[in-house]
């Protein structure tokens, strides 16, 4: 059974206009968020094999909460620049690559790819993984063979289930 756990980045500050959208820093919420959600992540019994992440400020802050409740090191999170803004295809492509060996991902990364992703995947549409969104998809494929619709919708879990 292979696990694909999609992280979207938590929410990030836009205060400072003279910084590269690449080098946005999480907001006050963000903060909040993103220890809460890798919390609550670890709390369903799930432990990865593998963190690829953007290498995004806000993507790599994300990561790192998650990273640091797991116990995952930093040398053993992937950090993938071509993870920054891809498309769902790109996204793929990556996975497709995957050692078989490993059977639980999380993919951290940004929208409207992780969306997109989740939708070529999963019969199951959402319309849009919000900030610091979490979704679980499984499949008994292997990675190499992953296809449209191969996975099935684990559990969806976003912040603003939690916090009004």
């Amino acid at each position: 059974m292979r696990q694909l756990i999609l992280i979207r980045h938590a929410k990030s500050s836009w205060s400072d206009p003279t910084l590269d959208d690449f080098d946005r820093p999480l907001n006050k919420r963000g903060k909040r968020d993103a220890p809460f959600m890798a919390k609550l992540l670890f709390g369903k019994y799930i432990r990865p094999d593998l963190i690829i992440s953007s290498p995004a400020k806000r993507t790599k802050l994300t990561a790192l909460e998650f990273a640091e409740q797991f116990g995952i090191k930093n040398e053993n999170i992937l950090w993938d620049d071509n993870l920054y803004l891809a498309s769902y295809s790109t996204l793929i492509k990556k996975l497709k690559h995957l050692d078989n060996n490993i059977n639980t991902v999380f993919l951290v990364g940004h929208n409207p790819g992780l969306t997109d992703l989740h939708n070529f995947l999963c019969k199951e549409e959402i319309d849009n993984i919000p900030t610091c969104g979490v979704v679980s998809l499984k499949t008994d494929k292997n990675w190499s063979e992953i296809s449209s619709d191969d996975f099935k919708l684990d559990f969806f879990e976003y912040p603003k289930k939690y916090f009004k």
